[in-house]
């Protein structure tokens, strides 16, 4: 598909993303026009500088191309495999398992794909303390701090959320959240909600091997433009007041060793593992419970009423706004919907089973920014309850920005698909 209406029209959803977060503003004469137009722009400039860039030298993208299956994420699988194969036995090593049930089953999703969580965690944590991610990070940091006059601590704690969990990246910064303003603490849970973990990125880009044209560059992309347009509406919605020679400077987390990295980075991944197996165990249940509770209603339009079916009327506007055509805007907002208030794991599992007629490419590259963030109901307790660990003292204020958190981080992944859905389809797609 060439640039056409669909793509105009994301233009016309960005204006109104940041016209929703002026209304919620805590201040309205104080909108951050300078914030605002530099974050829109580094979201287009890290999009085709990952994507359109390399095509001129005959890459696919900056990450990788889109070859099946991606050689990194094959490799993380097979390590993985290596290890569950020998703690677990058959059930952890999908070849076993394949012949001793004669066919060809899926991998087991609790031993096989949720511990490339702690392997990548385990590897996370080494390549900080050997200063690789760290330098990584701080490249970010530099340039938020530049394009948006970012306080050291908040522009660190900013770009540590694209690599980092939401809980994870506070901990960089931890000696200084007890003096950040309102709005630093606000930009600091609200870029958590609009970016995902590392560790958990490499498990949605197995869901939508196949799926998605390179899912590993659009995960990581999505990631790295979520982070700036989060920075904006935040500051939209609680705008700055205090000068910025007056915010925190940046600190310096450190691991003891790299023997230390590894035992916190492995033991920290499976903390995640048992989050994530727990929270899709209660969110699955109770996502079967609603739909069978929906099934005794009459069906509406000869088929039966469900969750998504719902979600999906319920997000379908603001889908449609961000460049989803119309008669794909239900499915992409019943998976926006699935996101929000279940998790966007079980959207991104959603996502990978959605048959090729349902949605076009550009709509499911587009649906993949804009699920692609930790905002939804029950990551709310997560975060805050990770930061009032903490920071005690800091507490009300954590709790008084709940709620426009979920709000900011949403629309902060629908701006980075907005952004997407004004570009031209081809340039995301491989061998394009």
């Amino acid at each position: 598909m060439e640039w056409g209406f669909d793509n105009a029209r994301a233009f016309a959803g960005i204006a109104a993303i940041f016209a929703i977060a002026w209304a919620m503003s805590e201040n309205r004469r104080e909108f951050p026009w300078r914030i605002v137009i530099g974050a829109v722009f580094l979201q287009f400039v890290f999009a085709l500088v990952i994507f359109g860039l390399p095509k001129v030298f005959g890459f696919e993208s900056l990450f990788g191309s889109g070859a099946e299956p991606n050689p990194v994420i094959k490799t993380l699988e097979d390590a993985t495999r290596s290890g569950t194969g020998f703690v677990f036995g058959y059930v952890g090593d999908n070849a076993a398992a394949g012949e001793l049930m004669s066919a060809s089953p899926p991998p087991q999703f609790f031993f096989q794909i949720l511990p490339i969580v702690i392997v990548v965690a385990a590897l996370s944590a080494m390549l900080w303390h050997w200063r690789i991610l760290r330098w990584v990070t701080r490249a970010f940091a530099f340039i938020f701090r530049k394009t948006m006059g970012l306080g050291g601590a908040t522009s660190l704690a900013v770009s540590a959320n694209v690599f980092m969990g939401m809980t994870e990246a506070p901990v960089l910064v931890k000696p200084y959240v007890k003096g950040m303003t309102r709005s630093e603490l606000f930009i600091l849970m609200t870029a958590g909600f609009a970016t995902i973990a590392g560790s958990v990125l490499i498990i949605y880009t197995t869901f939508l091997e196949g799926q998605l044209a390179n899912p590993l560059a659009q995960l990581l992309t999505a990631s790295i433009m979520a982070a700036p347009a989060a920075v904006a509406l935040a500051l939209t919605i609680v705008p700055e007041t205090e000068p910025a020679a007056e915010r925190a400077h940046e600190p310096d987390f450190e691991y003891d060793s790299t023997m230390d990295a590894f035992a916190t980075g492995a033991s920290d991944g499976l903390k995640i593992v048992l989050n994530i197996a727990t929270m899709l165990i209660a969110a699955l249940a109770l996502l079967y419970i609603g739909n069978v509770l929906f099934s005794l209603l009459p069906n509406v339009n000869g088929d039966p009423l469900t969750i998504q079916r719902v979600l999906g009327w319920v997000f379908s506007p603001i889908m449609y706004m961000i460049g989803v055509p119309l008669d794909e805007a239900a499915k992409a907002g019943s998976l926006m919907g699935i996101k929000t208030v279940l998790t966007e794991f079980v959207a991104f599992i959603e996502l990978g089973q959605v048959e090729p007629g349902e949605l076009s490419e550009r709509a499911r590259i587009i649906t993949t920014h804009a699920i692609c963030g930790f905002a939804n109901f029950g990551s709310m307790g997560i975060l805050i309850g990770g930061l009032v660990i903490i920071e005690p003292s800091r507490r009300d204020t954590f709790l008084s920005l709940a709620w426009k958190t979920l709000i900011a981080g949403t629309l902060a992944t629908c701006l980075s698909g907005a952004v997407v859905g004004a570009l031209p389809e081809a340039l995301f797609i491989s061998g394009s």
